[in-house]
C-alpha cells in the first residue's frame, strides 16, 4: 500500500470508568478509500475507542488529529461537523416517524421533507441502498432500520463512517447486500470502519485490520497479509485453537419427538409444513436452513410459544413416558424443564432489563419458584457471580446496570442465565451472535457440558462451519420442509448447503 495520509489519527487515547480502564494508551490510524475491520475480545475498548472519535466520550487523555489538524471532540455533533458518523448496535431512531422524518430529525433550518426525500433517493442511488423515505420504523426490518442508520450520517455530510457489530443480526443475504454497500462507500473515497468478530467477514470485506487487547493497542496489518487463526491469537494473547470439542454422545434416548408438525404464520403463510423428527437426550442436534425458513417457529412451537396448525410434540420422561406439549401453556412447559434460549435482535429490550443489575436480571427466571412474600435475592446473585467468573464477563460488579455492559458481555449474561437454569431440553438460538472467537468457545463448551450431563439440546446457529463441529446431527430445512437430517460427523457445507436450498435426497435418518 502506498503511503498516505490518514484521515484519523489516534494518539495516546485513554479512557477510565471508574476502577476500570478501558482504552490505556491507543494508537489507530484511519485511512480513506479503505476499509479497517476493528478486533478484539468483548470488553477489549472497540466501541469505547469509536465512541470518543464520535463524540459519545471523552478521553481522559490522548489526542485525536482529523486531516492533520488537532481537535477536541466533545459531542456527536462536534463529530458530524468533523465528517464522522457513527452506526451502533442498538439503533437509536423514533418508532412512530418515517425514515426521513427521521434523518432529518434534529438539523436546524428549515424542515422541507419533499427535498430531503430527494436527497436521500440520491443517496440511495449512489450507494445502493433500498429505503422509502416515507416507511414507518416499526414496520421495518432490522436490516431496514440499519440502513436508514447508515443514511442518516451520510445526509449529514459524514464521510469517516464507524459501523459497531452492523452484521449481528443481519441474515447471509442482508450482509451480502451491506458489503457490496460498504465497498461501494470506499470506492468513493470515504473512510469506513467495522467493529466485528466474525473473521470471515474481515477476511471478504476489509483492506487492514486493528487489534486490541485489554484496551491495549496490539497491532495493525494488511489484511491479506494475515489470517484468521493469527487475528485470533493477537486479540487473545495466545495460541486459540479453532477446532470445536464434539464428544461422542453417551447412549441417546429420545427425548421430544416432532411429528406432522405444521405451523402457519398469522398472515397465512406456511413456515412449516409436515416436520418430523427425534431430539435424544444427551445429543446437538443442529437446525440448519436459509434465514427465515422456519428455525424460529419450530424451537417456539416446541416452547409453547408459537399457535400450531396440525401435529404432535411430545416430551418423553426418563422412564418412557410421553406427554403432549402442545395445548400447555409456556410456563408449563418451561417448569417440564424445556428451556428456550433465543439471543432475540433487540438483547437489551427483549432478553434482558438494561436498567436491571446482573443479579436481578438472574432473578428474572426464578422469582415464580418464591415460597414467602420476600424476594430471594441472594441466589440470583451467586448465580450471577458464577456466570461473570465462568464467561468472563468484564464487569466492575454484579451490581452494575446491564445497560452499561459492551455488547459482548450482554451476550454472555443472556446465555449464561439460560444455560444456568439446568433444563432438560435446551432450545438454542443464535446462542453466540455477537461474541468474540474466544467467548464463543466458552458457550459451545458449556452447550457440550450441558450434553454430557444428558440434555437434548436444539441447536440453531447462523454459521455453518461451526454447526458441522458441533451438532452430532444436523437437520436441514427448506421452505418449510424437512430436506434431510445428516450426521454432523462427515457431512460437508457443500452437502448441507445443496439440501439447504433444494428439497429431496436420501439423506433423512430421523
Amino acid at each position: 500500500m502506498e503511503k498516505k495520509t490518514a484521515a484519523v489519527k489516534m494518539r495516546n487515547i485513554t479512557k477510565r470508568f471508574g476502577s476500570i480502564v478501558a482504552n490505556d494508551k491507543c494508537w489507530l490510524d484511519i485511512y480513506r478509500g479503505e476499509i479497517l475491520a476493528l478486533l478484539g475480545e468483548n470488553g477489549s475498548g472497540k466501541t469505547t475507542l469509536m465512541n470518543m472519535l464520535s463524540g459519545i466520550y471523552f478521553p481522559d487523555e490522548g489526542q485525536i488529529t482529523i486531516d492533520g489538524k488537532d481537535v477536541v471532540i466533545r459531542s456527536p455533533k462536534d463529530a458530524f461537523d468533523l465528517g464522522i458518523g457513527m452506526i451502533h448496535q442498538h439503533f437509536k431512531l423514533v418508532d412512530v416517524l418515517t425514515a426521513a422524518e427521521n434523518i432529518v430529525l434534529g438539523l436546524e433550518g428549515k424542515l422541507d421533507l419533499k427535498a430531503a426525500s430527494a436527497r436521500i433517493r440520491e443517496i440511495c442511488d449512489t450507494y445502493g441502498f433500498e429505503v422509502d423515505p416515507d416507511q414507518k420504523i416499526y414496520d421495518m426490518s432490522v436490516s431496514q432500520k440499519q440502513t436508514v442508520e447508515i443514511v442518516k450520517v451520510l445526509y449529514r455530510g459524514a464521510d469517516i463512517l464507524i459501523l459497531d457489530e452492523p452484521t449481528a443480526v443481519l441474515t447471509p443475504q442482508e450482509t451480502d447486500k451491506l458489503f457490496t454497500v460498504l465497498r461501494n462507500m470506499r470506492d468513493d473515497n470515504k473512510a469506513v470502519v467495522i467493529i466485528t468478530h466474525k473473521m470471515h467477514e474481515v477476511e471478504a470485506l476489509s483492506d487492514r485490520v486493528a487489534v486490541l487487547r485489554h484496551g491495549q493497542f496490539i497491532g495493525d496489518m494488511l489484511t491479506k497479509d494475515t489470517n484468521a487463526q493469527e487475528m485470533t491469537n493477537m486479540m487473545v494473547g495466545r495460541p486459540v485453537t479453532l477446532n470445536i470439542d464434539r464428544p461422542e454422545p453417551k447412549d441417546p434416548k429420545p427425548r421430544i419427538l416432532v411429528e406432522g408438525l405444521t405451523v402457519r404464520s398469522m398472515d397465512g403463510i406456511v413456515k412449516l409444513d409436515d416436520v418430523s423428527f427425534t431430539a435424544n437426550a444427551g445429543e446437538i442436534l443442529g437446525i440448519a436452513g436459509i434465514s427465515g425458513c422456519g428455525q424460529k417457529e419450530l424451537l417456539e412451537a416446541i416452547a409453547g410459544l408459537q399457535p400450531t396448525e396440525a401435529g404432535s410434540i411430545r416430551y418423553v420422561e426418563d422412564d418412557g413416558t410421553e406427554e403432549e406439549l402442545l395445548g400447555k401453556d409456556p410456563l408449563s412447559i418451561a417448569e417440564m424443564g424445556v428451556t428456550l434460549s433465543f439471543v432475540p435482535e433487540d438483547r437489551l429490550g427483549m432478553g434482558l432489563v438494561g436498567n436491571m443489575d446482573l443479579a436481578d436480571n438472574m432473578m428474572l427466571r426464578s422469582f415464580r419458584r418464591g415460597k414467602s412474600l420476600f424476594t430471594d435475592r441472594r441466589t440470583p446473585k451467586k448465580l450471577a457471580e458464577t456466570v461473570v467468573q465462568e464467561l468472563e464477563v468484564n464487569t466492575p460488579g454484579v451490581s452494575t446496570p446491564v445497560r452499561r455492559l459492551s455488547g459482548g458481555n450482554v451476550q454472555k449474561v443472556l446465555v449464561g442465565r439460560e444455560i444456568a437454569a439446568a433444563p432438560t431440553v435446551l432450545l438454542t438460538a443464535y446462542a453466540v451472535r455477537g461474541l468474540d472467537i474466544n467467548s464463543s468457545y466458552m458457550i459451545y463448551d458449556l452447550i457440550n457440558r450441558q450434553k454430557a450431563a444428558g440434555v437434548a439440546v436444539i441447536y440453531v446457529g447462523e454459521d455453518l462451519d461451526v454447526l458441522l463441529e458441533l451438532a452430532d446431527r444436523i437437520l436441514v430445512l427448506c421452505g418449510g420442509k424437512v430436506s434431510g437430517i445428516v450426521p454432523g460427523r462427515g457431512a460437508t457445507k457443500r452437502k448441507v448447503g445443496l439440501m439447504m436450498t433444494k428439497l429431496g435426497g436420501d439423506t433423512q435418518d430421523a
